[in-house]
């Protein structure tokens, strides 16, 4: 321990230097750490008190609210959605349409076959049979793709056209 003493006295304005200058960086170290804080004081204060956009906890509050809010009417457009989607299911979305002339002695093709689909292939096919004297009208029932009355060659081929989405050749 005497040379210990001996080397410390020899050098005791080393080691007063070291420490001194070890002392002025933690002291710029706490002042730079202070100042850190007190910034991120002021961003708190900011945040949390009581101004033009309330509190933290209002603005917590709010935004629940809104998610809340949300929700619901997320739950409301899916609720549309599904009646909407059902009632379009059950709207006409396919038609063929065949023109025809059933009789030799009248001309053009005045006479149809329509038929009127949804998206199940149920519907109804109309024929409309147009004759010198007179015109006949008749509706079937379709139910997927298909009627249990007898059809006509057009009226088979109005539903193929609804049902394929094709014209006849």
């Amino acid at each position: 321990m005497p040379d210990f003493d001996r080397l410390l006295t020899e050098n005791l304005s080393l080691a007063f230097g070291v420490l001194a200058g070890l002392v002025v960086i933690l002291l710029i170290v706490v002042l730079a750490q202070s100042v850190r804080l007190g910034r991120a004081v002021r961003r708190y204060r900011d945040l949390v008190r009581d101004g033009e956009g309330g509190s933290l906890h209002d603005r917590l509050v709010g935004s629940a609210e809104q998610a809340v809010h949300a929700t619901e009417r997320m739950r409301e457009i899916e609720a549309l959605h599904a009646t909407i989607e059902g009632r379009t299911r059950r709207s006409l979305q396919h038609i063929g349409l065949v023109r025809f002339n059933p009789f030799d002695d009248t001309g053009s093709d005045q006479s149809f076959a329509i038929a009127l689909l949804d998206d199940d292939r149920d519907g109804i096919v109309i024929s409309s049979l147009h004759g010198r004297a007179n015109t006949r009208v008749f509706a079937k029932p379709v139910a997927d793709g298909s009627s249990p009355h007898n059809l006509s060659d057009e009226e088979s081929q109005a539903i193929r056209i609804a049902v394929e989405g094709t014209r006849p050749a």
